[in-house]
């Protein structure tokens, strides 16, 4: 296997390894979507997107978009068979009863706890906050995934100083460096990426984190149920 290069597909390529077979999984906008590009056409997996659709398939071909067939981030999306249109208000309901098995967010930061901030930058314009504290309050399992610093400077720190998007702490954090676990006792790093040593993370990560055990390699291959 040709490991991958580019930090966005490490991240995709290793998140998509957490989805199984018969999951419902919301994709954030952004890196988030890319997961679904590292999962077969028949992984039985449906994925939800808050503006109403089950069942997201791939971006079409170039003349083929449909523009009442779009993700929440408003980009052009096919359907699979099987999907099914939803209004808002059922969507939601889906979200918030915790019907959701899992939703894979972008992040701004994300602190020593495990807490989130991902949806604004203060003085900067935006459209609305979107579902992403529906999602992280709702969604049985939450995985943020996003690279590991911007401009140089590290996204895991040990306090957010931007507005948390929830106090319900993540399931997990994938970089293109390393993969962590927030649990009670701060950060635990599970894994490395290949040709990644913990110095490297430790250089590069704001936050403090618990090194305990065996720590694993991500597994960057083709996914598998």
């Amino acid at each position: 296997m040709t490991l991958p290069t580019s930090p966005k597909d490490i991240i995709a390529r290793r998140v998509a390894q957490e989805i199984k077979f018969g999951m419902l999984v919301n994709l954030g906008i952004g890196l988030p979507s890319l997961v679904a590009n590292h999962l077969p056409l028949d992984a039985g997996v449906f994925f939800q997107a808050e503006n109403g659709v089950i069942g997201l398939g791939a971006p079409p071909p170039e003349g083929m978009e449909d523009e009442n067939l779009t993700d929440a981030g408003g980009g052009f999306v096919s359907a699979v068979p099987g999907a099914a249109s939803i209004d808002s208000a059922m969507s939601f309901g889906i979200i918030r009863g915790g019907h959701l098995d899992m939703t894979v967010l972008g992040g701004l930061q994300v602190d020593a706890m495990g807490r989130l901030a991902n949806w604004m930058v203060p003085g900067k314009l935006i459209p609305g906050m979107g579902g992403a504290m529906d999602l992280v309050t709702g969604a049985r399992r939450v995985i943020v995934a996003m690279q590991h610093s911007a401009k140089g400077k590290s996204k895991v720190v040990a306090e957010c100083d931007l507005p948390l998007t929830s106090t319900r702490p993540v399931d997990l954090i994938v970089t293109e460096l390393a993969v962590f676990t927030p649990t009670a006792d701060g950060l635990v790093l599970r894994e490395l990426a290949p040709g990644t040593t913990v110095d490297d993370v430790t250089r590069n990560t704001e936050a403090g984190f618990i090194v305990a055990g065996d720590i694993g390699v991500m597994n960057l291959a083709s996914w598998s149920s």
